[in-house]
């Protein structure tokens, strides 16, 4: 904290006893108060011409992704969020269960702090604004510097929504002028942090002494069976692959295949787009995005477009081509494509047998970069989606699905979110998509009940038989 003045400090601190005063204003606020600033503050962010205004600062300000896929992602992760909250209670009492003498009461957590990557600077302050207001907190998101005034500017649309509906301000902040050491103090100051964003900086909320969901590294892996739709596989992957340029921790990194449809999955993979680098071109790229030989692809190719990181590495590709596909067999860090690559760039690898050495596979790829996040299958086989998911070390498991619905879709009951927590696999307290619900302090009221009894017998029956009492 050497590197903290005094006035940075101080503005922490302000920003912090503002945003308690505002919370403190809607302390009181009844379920419907609550849905109805909810509900404010989402149109604010999706209303057509802020989310278009949104979406191109991003991308101009950042560089990541397209303008398209942005507006998209904001529309759809906003209106996910607000409509999974719609049945969740998060004021007074909010469960009741007769039989047990228990009741649930929701209650604030306080003050949040939200840190933002530079990947998602438009959508992921409103969904993680949506998640704290709905518990009637208030928030402090901490821009990464890189993205600062996109992250600004969505703030102040969430702020002007307040405002419409008689909500203080102050209820939805973003920290001027950020840093490392500032958003270090927010966050020992705050009472809750959501991180979403780089392992220093999900490890540094972990460290600080204030209770946080981390997320953990996305390094997403498809397995794709021999009994699986080709066909709807390959638009699965190249939907999550290249959709905003692949800024989502879920799109597909490594995609699995049975050998025995390996051949044509990988047609099918260009023909939706995907240029196959030979063995020279791949050697190429890998020089190209990881030129100090670290774990980190250099931000140089991060969510560009298939043409730049081609004429990066050297090499040029059709102007259609949309992301690129490399073979791979090993995993670790000698083999980088095999981590997170941040990027429209696609390793594939082949099995032979049965699934379990699929997941074997996955479990190689995530322990390198990405244990606990999320696969998926593509698979006819009730027994092999059962193998999958009791073999590998992942928090969520996707079958017949686009990977990037992990963080919620019509289609899946998984709750919207762009948190998504990787259990101790990942260094994280939870496997959950983080959401509404973690944002409230529950009393538990307990009342008597016809007590409960068991006897010894009942207990140990079992074990006396087998080995004596």
């Amino acid at each position: 904290m050497a590197d903290l003045t005094d006035q940075a400090k101080g503005q922490v601190t302000d920003a912090v006893g503002r945003a308690r005063a505002a919370a403190q204003a809607i302390a009181e606020y009844t379920q419907e108060q609550v849905d109805e600033l909810v509900t404010a503050v989402a149109w604010a962010v999706v209303r057509k011409d802020n989310a278009e205004a949104l979406a191109r600062q991003a991308v101009e300000e950042g560089g990541f992704g397209n303008y398209a896929d942005k507006v998209t992602k904001i529309n759809k992760r906003v209106v996910g969020v607000l409509n999974d909250m719609r049945t969740v209670r998060t004021v007074g009492v909010v469960e009741e269960s007769p039989e047990l003498g228990l009741v649930k009461i929701a209650k604030p957590v306080g003050v949040v702090a939200a840190l933002i990557p530079t990947t998602g600077p438009d959508a992921t302050p409103p969904v993680k604004a949506l998640f704290a207001l709905k518990g009637r907190n208030a928030i402090i998101v901490a821009p990464h510097p890189r993205t600062r005034r996109s992250t600004e500017s969505v703030v102040e649309v969430m702020r002007a929504a307040c405002a419409q509906v008689g909500a203080p301000e102050d209820l939805v902040q973003s920290l001027a002028e950020p840093s490392l050491p500032k958003t270090q103090e927010l966050m020992r100051q705050a009472d809750l942090i959501v991180a979403t964003g780089g392992a220093g900086m999900v490890k540094a909320a972990y460290s600080s002494g204030t209770p946080a969901y981390g997320v953990g590294v996305g390094n997403a892996v498809h397995v794709v069976d021999e009994t699986g739709d080709l066909a709807d596989a390959a638009a699965m992957i190249v939907a999550a692959k290249t959709f905003d340029n692949a800024t989502s921790c879920l799109a597909d990194n490594s995609v699995i295949v049975h050998t025995s449809v390996y051949d044509d999955l990988l047609s099918r993979l260009t023909d939706g787009g995907g240029h196959l680098c030979s063995a020279e071109e791949a050697a190429a790229l890998q020089q190209a995005m990881w030129p100090d030989g670290g774990h980190v692809p250099t931000i140089d190719v991060v969510a560009k477009p298939a043409g730049e990181i081609a004429a990066l590495a050297g090499f040029s590709i059709e102007s259609d081509r949309t992301f690129l596909v490399v073979e791979e067999t090993g995993t670790g860090p000698e083999h980088p494509f095999s981590g997170e690559k941040l990027s429209v760039v696609l390793a594939v690898y082949r099995y032979d047998g049965e699934v379990a050495e699929a997941a074997r596979l996955v479990n190689d790829i995530t322990a390198y970069q990405g244990l606990g996040h999320t696969c998926g299958i593509h698979t006819s086989s009730e027994e092999n989606i059962q193998t999958l998911a009791t073999m590998t070390k992942t928090s969520r498991v996707l079958v017949n699905l686009n990977l990037n619905e992990g963080a919620g879709s019509p289609r899946c009951g998984l709750p919207f979110t762009l948190s998504l927590s990787c259990g101790t696999w990942g260094g994280n307290i939870t496997t959950e998509n983080v959401n509404a619900r973690h944002f409230v302090n529950l009393t538990w009221v307990a009342r008597p009940i016809e007590p409960r009894t068991v006897s010894e017998e009942d207990l140990f029956a079992e074990h006396w038989q087998k080995h004596g009492r």
